[in-house]
């Protein structure tokens, strides 16, 4: 068949037969996606490079996915009925939902944090959408947008919120699999003591790489499927436990499997083996799950029925987009987009002020009677702390019944990608467990910081317990709640251009002869001497 024939055969036709092909409204859509492009390009660029980790390296898939489902709508849909060119009663909800998704993009530029122009991405393509067809069409044809939610990285802190929930809760249910073997083991936060060997159940083991396309995959799953509604909200909520669960039983016999045969089987090629049969094997649990929910149907379907796999058809229907008719709605949302781009084509690069301060390098190693120790992390703890500047620093005297730590992570950012990691995340990796945890507040008399919160942790690793106090501060201000201290950063990035911070943290141990409150009292007294030198090092 030759390629005349072909879009012959295929391309749209006009009731007289000819070829309905409508130059203006495809002029219009594309200009539309064109200047779309430097509005969300921080996100876009973002996406990129999540998409490049093993997390999200499903994200490359989800347009695709999310094209085919909308396509499969307008197959099964009859074709809408023209609205008019002028006709804006319509279509003014969907320039409203393309005004929203603007102005989150525009947050994103201006605070040159990706995420909102991602978010702002999908809430714009909502709009376009509803715009083309209009309200009563173009609200059914959101599911498929819907799913674009699927490719986007998680925030920052969020991530590592989930991933340390993640690796305490696989840690937990992977040791009792280790238990149901009869095999000897002890867990000390997030590390798996078998005696001879310890396994750490690192982030990549906290089965976030299995999550996000299983939930991807559950969510095409349950609208294919041909079902009762209340089937498919059963599916995609099963996603997220059996996956978890899957995942700690994965951790759990390698476990075993260590025990038994030596550390080779936690490493290499039969690690990421592993990974893959629990992914099947999660894919085909929900797969008898669905047969399961058909057989409690009257008329129960044959798997091969219930689940709407035809691509018949696909190529007329994408066709379509070659008679997408012109309209004001069309106009005003490029309108709109364009004048947006005009904007981030001017704007400064960057934007974001860089206060000077002095290197923590010169900060004093003899403060009073203290006398302090500076060390180093590991070049790969460096790489994943991914600071602009730090403190670790031991100070010890003679008064004092034990020494304390002070630890301070500097960042001359906190956007596109950079920022604090709360050191709920770090404890349990390295073997701690959190016994106890609150808000608690500090008093420095005779410094500019006076009163604040801060969080104060006893963490413990067999019988050794240790003090941590941490907060985080950010431009002459101290958060103790690190969604608090972001939403500062979201907040100095518009008004007055900076987003650097730090994490503060003092760390001391509590001996087995002395209460909580001696460490409180040995914390408090060193950072009354060190905090005033602060801010030569954190800007305020």
């Amino acid at each position: 068949m030759s390629t005349s024939d072909f879009l012959a055969r295929t391309l749209p036709r006009s009731s007289g037969g000819g070829l309905a092909v409508n130059p203006l409204g495809i002029l219009l859509f594309l200009a539309l996606v064109a200047v779309s492009v430097p509005v969300f390009w921080i996100g876009l660029t973002s996406l990129v490079r999540a998409w490049s980790t093993p997390e999200y390296s499903h994200g490359w898939l989800i347009p695709f996915i999310s094209l085919y489902l909308f396509l499969r709508e307008l197959r099964t849909m009859p074709e809408p009925q023209p609205l008019g060119a002028w006709n804006l009663r319509a279509r003014w909800p969907g320039l409203a939902v393309i005004a929203l998704g603007l102005l989150i993009a525009l947050v994103g530029n201006v605070t040159r944090i990706p995420h909102f122009a991602t978010y702002g991405l999908i809430v714009w393509v909502g709009g376009v959408v509803l715009t083309v067809f209009g309200w009563e069409r173009g609200r059914k044809h959101q599911l498929p947008v819907f799913h674009l939610i699927f490719m986007l990285p998680l925030p920052t802190f969020v991530y590592f919120k989930l991933i340390a929930f993640l690796q305490t809760v696989s840690s937990e249910i992977g040791v009792f699999f280790v238990r149901m073997m009869n095999i000897p083991v002890y867990l000390e936060g997030n590390v798996i003591d078998l005696g001879v060997y310890k396994l750490q159940v690192a982030e990549a083991c906290a089965g976030l790489q299995y999550l996000f396309p299983i939930l991807s995959f559950t969510y095409l799953f349950a609208i294919l499927y041909r079902g009762p509604m209340w089937h498919k909200v059963f599916l995609f909520l099963l996603a997220a436990p059996l996956t978890v669960l899957m995942n700690s039983f994965r951790i759990g016999m390698i476990a075993v499997l260590v025990n038994q045969y030596g550390i080779s089987h936690a490493e290499g090629f039969l690690h990421a083996f592993e990974g893959w049969v629990i992914f099947i094997t999660c894919i085909g649990i929900l797969f008898l799950v669905s047969i399961g929910l058909q057989r409690l149907t009257p008329n129960p379907l044959p798997l091969s029925r219930a689940v709407d796999l035809d691509t018949h058809g696909m190529g007329p229907i994408a066709a379509r987009v070659l008679r997408i008719r012109p309209s004001l709605g069309l106009a005003l949302g490029l309108g709109l987009t364009a004048t947006l781009a005009a904007g981030m084509t001017v704007q400064r690069d960057g934007g974001m002020v860089t206060p000077e301060r002095d290197p923590f390098s010169i900060f004093p190693r003899e403060v009073a009677e203290w006398s302090g120790r500076q060390a180093f992390l590991d070049p790969g703890i460096e790489r994943v702390l991914g600071a602009t500047d730090y403190l670790d620093m031991t100070y010890v005297s003679q008064a004092e019944t034990a020494p304390v730590n002070m630890f301070v992570a500097y960042y001359d950012k906190q956007t596109e990608g950079s920022g604090i990691h709360s050191p709920e995340v770090c404890l349990p990796a390295g073997g701690w467990e959190i016994s106890s945890f609150r808000t608690h507040e500090v008093d420095m008399p005779g410094t500019s910081f006076g009163t604040f919160n801060v969080n104060r942790a006893v963490i413990q690793q067999g019988l050794e317990q240790q003090l941590v106090y941490y907060w985080f501060e950010q431009r002459g201000r101290r958060f103790a709640n690190d969604f608090a201290a972001k939403l500062s950063v979201v907040y100095d990035s518009i008004m007055i251009d900076r987003t650097d911070g730090a994490l503060v943290r003092f760390i001391t141990p509590i001996r087995a002869d002395e209460p909580e409150g001696a460490a409180d009292a040995r914390l408090q007294r060193l950072m009354r001497e060190t905090l005033p030198y602060l801010p030569r090092f954190i800007p305020e």
